[in-house]
């Protein structure tokens, strides 16, 4: 895919300091790295190699990325090596696609509390499709997959909601047989949502009574009793959205699915349209209006300011696995739903084996064809090395160069 012409990074460099000034003492120091590792991402404060054609003589001057999972440039490698990683353990048999959304009203409580309400996120989902799946009234099966947190809308307000792929069955209790869903159903979305809500609302319950959550700004009103249990009232009162597709017949696309969603960040460099006059204009899909492409123009700083809202907590985890997918019994779970399903593992045909013993090297890199004579190899004749001090926040961040 060809570089696009505009950049987050360039929005970072051309007004990151207005936003810090306006809102830098609000942000985690999570988020202040975040900024910067876009700014310098394929700089030279990163630094980086010179390698030249050993035909021709021509060069090419590389920098290092800052392999940051916010910055839109650094996602595609982590998402490829993930692929290959995972690309054994697609089940033959249909896959389903839910998703958890958590209500608007949390928003503003989960941006300065994410690590705990994200990670209870992630418990209550998968308690609530281990425990409707394992109901003998609905598939009454043990199942595993994949939740994937994304915090962003279309046009990058905060939107927490959980993407949830797994196979269409499981395991029947007894562990001697495999149980598919039936078809084009996988489980009742308004069960699936009354359960979430339910364990979702004790659980918050639960941290509010060990003093876990913080209060602050518009939040500081409900941190006193009342205040908290009328809030957790209006919630119980409220529908709580769960979407699910139907089950994905053809387990091939399964993986390319999965990849799209994995390492997604709030917004791709390809939807940037304009950066002119402080203002950033980007395009967006409209759900509401049949999926139509628009485009909408906000004030760089505003943009700034929404990009950071999805940076995740320092070390917290968007991507777990739960069920028989959970990783200290996925092998061996795998093997017996391989087993039940009368499916091999595929042995690697050679000119697979090859590509993944001598992965295509990149452009420009040592060992790469010549992109002018095509016929010479690219040799390294230098190393750039990185700035020092370059990650040390109390720095100012240094002088860029992206030629």
């Amino acid at each position: 895919m060809s570089r696009p012409p505009l950049e987050v990074a360039d929005v970072v460099r051309q007004h990151g300091d207005v936003f810090l000034q306006r809102y830098g003492h609000t942000l985690s120091g999570a988020q202040h790295r975040a900024l910067r590792a876009i700014a310098l991402c394929r700089t030279a404060a990163l630094g980086g190699h010179i390698t030249q054609c050993d035909h021709c003589g021509h060069e090419v001057q590389a920098y290092n990325s800052c392999r940051h999972r916010s910055c839109p440039k650094c996602h595609g490698a982590a998402q490829a090596t993930w692929l290959a990683a995972r690309e054994r353990e697609v089940l033959e048999t249909p896959y389903v696609h839910v998703i958890f959304t958590l209500p608007h009203d949390l928003s503003s409580l989960a941006l300065q509390n994410p690590r705990q309400l994200y990670g209870l996120l992630f418990h209550t989902v998968a308690q609530t499709l281990q425990d409707i799946a394992g109901d003998p009234k609905h598939l009454g099966a043990e199942i595993g997959g994949l939740a994937v947190l994304h915090t962003w809308g279309q046009q990058l307000h905060h939107h927490p909601h959980l993407h949830c792929v797994l196979p269409a069955g499981g395991l029947a209790p007894d562990g001697a047989r495999w149980v598919p869903c039936r078809p084009h159903f996988f489980l009742p979305v308004r069960v699936l949502s009354r359960r979430f809500r339910r364990l979702y609302l004790a659980g918050l319950e639960q941290l509010y009574g060990q003093g876990q959550l913080s209060w602050a700004g518009r939040c500081r009103a409900r941190a006193e009793p009342p205040s908290w249990q009328r809030f957790l009232a209006a919630l119980h009162a409220k529908e709580w959205v769960v979407y699910a597709k139907e089950p994905l017949q053809d387990a091939r696309h399964v993986l390319t699915y999965l990849a799209r969603s994995t390492h997604r960040v709030a917004i791709s460099n390809h939807r940037l349209v304009a950066l002119e006059n402080g203002q950033v204009t980007f395009r967006y899909k409209d759900y509401q209006r049949g999926h139509r492409l628009r485009t909408l123009t906000l004030d760089a700083v505003e943009f700034l300011r929404r990009l950071m809202l999805h940076v995740p907590p320092r070390g917290f985890h968007r991507m777990r696995h739960f069920g028989f997918l959970a990783h200290r019994v996925r092998q061996e779970k795998l093997a017996q739903c391989r087993a039940l399903l009368g499916q091999a593992t595929r042995p690697l045909a050679r000119g697979e084996i090859m590509d993944r013993e001598a992965p295509k090297v990149p452009s420009g890199e040592p060992g790469a064809q010549c992109p002018v004579c095509q016929h010479g190899r690219m040799q390294l004749v230098q190393t750039l090395y990185r700035q020092r001090a370059v990650w040390d926040l109390a720095v100012p961040t240094p002088g860029l160069d992206t030629s």
